[in-house]
């Protein structure tokens, strides 16, 4: 049996790191590694990679389950939900004071001014990130032409799930024709065309917003999505803003913005979003919806780790899902570009923002912090 001082340990580590992982997944990643590889040694570098592997097969928020998985190998089950909860709970809370004060605060003058020097920084970051999730995501041209494909389909409509299981679909369908050639796979993906968007055009309709809606939304959610938590941006538009029009292009990108300033999983944009849409009960439905499938897969897969990664057929299909995610996420951040970038003044804001970013590598934090502040100036400030 497990002793209670490694618990506790958990627990105060991804407590710190819940309050104090500014950046973005890859960053908590790294910070983990810092923590409990190099300071703490509760693991080899072989075993870190080894749940970071895992972590990329499985649906879910990379860096999230990068904690649940360090829980369960520290722990055990007990393990795992001591490091879930501890990291989630805090940012989950502070998100969802973040939302308090932004529906009643969120449409007064200086906000408004501030959120018009962030939203063009936003882009930069997608922008980014993008570009650096396709140099390793991307690995020849067949995923190149997968990538557009599924980026202009979602452009024109197509349920971005319908893309996701075609997107896996491929997987099979080249490894049982190894002679398939770019042009086949263009043939295939023009030929579905008109029937995906015959689907797109029934299924796309406005509800009304219920809890019970909201809570299958977010569950839906945490069950497919693959890859960075910056994807989740694809689904949240697809749903939330283009087919039910429960938030706005704006409250999207505010959303955004509080899930990157926001320390710990960048996955609490559900907090903020839930509490707009519900208040607390909302935030609390959302936060707990779109995590805990990552902790039912994170439980399941541990045991099933080496066979999950000998498998070719797994590989490549993590391959083109990721790949399509990756359509979706450029297809949604082609849709977010034309309603921030509307000036001079936000161009210029995007590309400084962009060249700062890629050069200095600056912590996106302070950049966001320096946005803010040109945004102020700019029209709130003089």
């Amino acid at each position: 049996m497990k002793s209670k001082q490694p618990l506790l340990q958990l627990a105060r580590l991804f407590l710190k790191l819940s309050i104090t992982a500014f950046g973005g997944p890859a960053v908590h990643i790294a910070m983990m590694h810092d923590e409990v590889v190099d300071r703490r040694k509760w693991l080899t570098d072989t075993e870190f990679l080894d749940l970071l592997a895992i972590t990329n097969l499985i649906p879910g928020p990379n860096s999230t389950e990068m904690a649940l998985h360090i829980g369960y190998k520290r722990c055990g089950l007990l393990g795992l939900i001591t490091a879930g909860i501890c990291f989630i709970v805090p940012t989950g809370f502070i998100v969802g004071t973040i939302a308090w004060g932004y529906t009643r605060y969120g449409d007064t003058p200086e906000t408004l001014w501030l959120m018009y020097g962030i939203s063009p920084v936003i882009i930069a970051i997608l922008v980014k990130v993008i570009w650096k999730l396709g140099n390793s995501a991307i690995k020849n041209l067949t995923h190149v032409v997968l990538c557009i494909s599924v980026a202009v389909l979602s452009l024109s409509g197509i349920n971005e799930i319908v893309l996701l299981v075609c997107a896996s679909l491929a997987t099979l369908v080249i490894r049982l024709s190894k002679g398939i050639t770019i042009a086949g796979v263009l043939t295939i993906t023009a030929s579905t065309t008109v029937v995906l968007k015959a689907i797109a055009l029934q299924i796309s309709q406005a509800v009304p917003i219920t809890l019970t809606r909201l809570t299958l939304f977010f569950l839906k959610v945490g069950s497919i999505l693959f890859g960075s938590g910056y994807v989740l941006l694809a689904f949240l538009r697809a749903d939330l803003t283009a087919r039910w029009g429960w938030l706005t292009e704006q409250q999207l990108i505010d959303a955004i913005t509080v899930g990157q300033v926001s320390p710990g999983p960048i996955l609490t944009t559900a907090t903020f979003i839930g509490y707009i849409l519900g208040g607390w009960m909302g935030a609390i439905l959302a936060t707990i919806s779109i995590f805990i499938p990552g902790f039912i897969f994170v439980a399941a897969t541990q045991p099933l780790m080496p066979r999950l990664r000998s498998s070719k057929l797994t590989s490549s299909l993590l391959d083109n899902v990721v790949v399509a995610s990756l359509g979706l996420m450029l297809a949604a951040t082609w849709h977010l570009t034309w309603s921030v970038i509307i000036d001079l003044p936000t161009i210029g804001l995007a590309l400084v923002s962009a060249i700062i970013l890629t050069i200095w590598k600056t912590n996106p934090t302070w950049v966001i912090l320096g946005g803010a502040i040109a945004g102020w100036f700019l029209h709130g400030g003089i």
